[in-house]
């Protein structure tokens, strides 16, 4: 077993099959578990009313999630095995605790609705960049740039609180994290390619669970701008 282990290490295309699947179990862990917090927390009355009520301790979960996402994008590849799987699954918890909310301002059938066309959109385009022999990597600059402007435009619309400007914010939202859906899968069977044949099983964990994050982040905003637009549309 160890040496079929070292084998499939040693073989890059064996290797990318491999670490494609361990990034999506990743993925589908993390949002399994912040499914469930979610859940949780939202059957819940007494902890919600809690985390309601307390704006600034809600603020302060707010602040915690950043500063661990870009801990662990920035640290990863200093952080052993280990830690890299429990700064991860911290980081899922911790977004089903923000993600409760959404239970309170969504009813359940708008919620499912949502998770399973963001199921379907993300699968499609997760399949297109594995399939597709275009280059994606220029899409980058453009992807990035586009993800500025929607939090630039997002901030803004805190202070006019536009109803119009929060949809087409919402679509464009939509239009980037399926682009970043594309760009980072690809980048992922790039990143199994930089390392030729030399990875061991920490590198290996490491690069899964990096892409896991990625690809989970990605999930998580084209789900959270869905469910905006069909929310919208729902009254």
């Amino acid at each position: 077993m160890a040496e079929k282990k070292t084998s499939t290490l040693g073989n890059v295309y064996a290797r990318e099959r491999s670490i494609i699947k361990n990034v999506y179990l990743w993925m589908t862990a993390g949002l399994g578990l912040t499914g469930l917090v979610a859940f949780f927390i939202a059957s819940n009355p007494s902890l919600m009313k809690v985390l309601i009520g307390n704006t600034m301790g809600f603020i302060l979960l707010i602040v915690g999630e950043f500063a661990l996402v870009f801990y662990l994008s920035a640290r990863l590849d200093k952080m052993s095995q280990t830690s890299a799987i429990a700064a991860f699954l911290a980081y899922s918890a911790l977004t089903g605790v923000l993600l409760s909310t959404i239970f309170v301002v969504y009813t359940g059938v708008v919620i499912y609705k949502t998770f399973l066309t963001t199921a379907l959109m993300f699968a499609g385009m997760s399949v297109y960049a594995m399939t597709t022999k275009r280059d994606l990597s220029g899409l980058g600059y453009y992807l990035r740039m586009g993800l500025w402007g929607l939090i630039i435009a997002s901030v803004i619309n805190m202070f006019f609180r536009s109803a119009g400007m929060d949809y087409i914010i919402s679509f464009i939202g939509v239009a980037v994290f399926l682009g970043l859906t594309a760009y980072d899968t690809r980048k992922i069977i790039q990143m199994n390619n930089q390392y030729g044949s030399s990875m061991d099983e920490e590198e290996f964990t490491k690069v899964s669970i990096l892409g896991a994050l990625s690809l989970y982040l990605d999930f998580l905003n084209l789900f959270l701008y869905l469910l905006r637009i069909f929310g919208r549309s729902s009254k």
